[in-house]
């Protein structure tokens, strides 16, 4: 069974600065902002939220199609794909314009401040969801706006249970649309910051949000995450990294995990278990596909 993964290949260009956002910041003068941070590490990865979640699903025996648009300096982030073993026909290369691009600084209490340049990504949506026999889930991770709303009617026209996603991209959205995602999704992921805008915008509490699909999980970094399923929270623990390194990537690390588990039929808060095992794995490493994962001691 294979899960199509719509959202964003992109460069991450990652730099470190040797100090703390909280330190360098005013916090009364954030009216006239004027910073700049001295990043003598600096680093350039393949990233995007759709190749990371392929990345990480691949990685743990599962077979992921992304979906996504790159430009005219993608050829190189394709083959790589192609040389991992993961499916490429649904990426479509877009030639007058980049490949989306992401510029992290983080600093050392791994806060990140991050610029994104869409590039190809807003010509995402020219690629359409139709029903396929080994095509059985998919997932609305960020991408263009265009691409994320009509995706969703896409996978729910072709029957096909998706999770929404929605991450960075949510502040695009307003409350209606928010609602008719959630709608249509099977189940939903979000962060904790996510989670309160997102019931902010729809008036939706988790609780609720969770009565109105499958399951909805809230992950909390450091501190695990929560899994809603029908109104009641189960708090799944986080797994304690060997290193703290790079939390670049940590996110989709454990969304390709959440995409093996339900692949494979398992409760949601198993799916999250392994989620939270995959990420303490990916923390530990630089970049947010650089990290190896043992399927043996994953017990997958």
């Amino acid at each position: 069974m294979a899960a199509l993964i719509c959202g964003s290949l992109a460069f991450d260009t990652i730099m470190n600065f040797e100090g703390r956002f909280a330190d360098q910041i005013l916090p009364d003068q954030v009216h006239i902002l004027n910073v700049s941070f001295l990043v003598p590490g600096l680093r350039r990865d393949f990233g995007g939220c759709a190749g990371n979640i392929a990345y990480s699903l691949n990685a743990l025996g599962g077979t992921a199609l992304p979906m996504a648009a790159v430009g005219s300096d993608g050829a190189d982030y394709v083959a790589r794909l192609q040389g991992l073993g993961i499916g490429t026909e649904f990426i479509r290369e877009i030639g007058d314009t980049y490949t989306a691009q992401c510029f992290i600084t983080t600093d050392l209490a791994n806060n990140q401040i991050t610029a994104f340049h869409p590039g190809a990504m807003q010509q995402a949506h020219a690629t359409r969801i139709t029903a396929r026999d080994d095509i059985q889930l998919g997932i609305i991770s960020p991408d263009g706006r265009d691409a994320m709303l009509q995706h969703a009617e896409q996978f729910k026209v072709a029957g096909i249970p998706f999770v929404f996603d929605p991450g960075q991209g949510l502040p695009m959205f307003n409350g209606d649309e928010l609602a008719r995602f959630i709608e249509q999704a099977d189940w939903v992921t979000v962060n904790d910051y996510e989670g309160k805008m997102l019931s902010d915008r729809t008036g939706w509490d988790n609780a609720e949000i969770s009565r109105r699909v499958r399951g909805l999980v809230v992950t909390l970094g450091a501190d695990g995450c929560d899994v809603w399923v029908d109104g009641q929270c189960t708090h799944v623990p986080a797994v304690a990294p060997d290193a703290v390194v790079d939390p670049t990537g940590c996110g989709d690390a454990w969304r390709g995990a959440l995409l093996f588990g339900l692949e494979k039929g398992w409760s949601l808060v198993d799916c999250a278990a392994l989620g939270n095992r995959v990420g303490a794995i990916k923390i530990a490493q630089r970049g947010p596909q650089n990290y190896q994962l043992d399927r043996q001691l994953l017990g997958v």
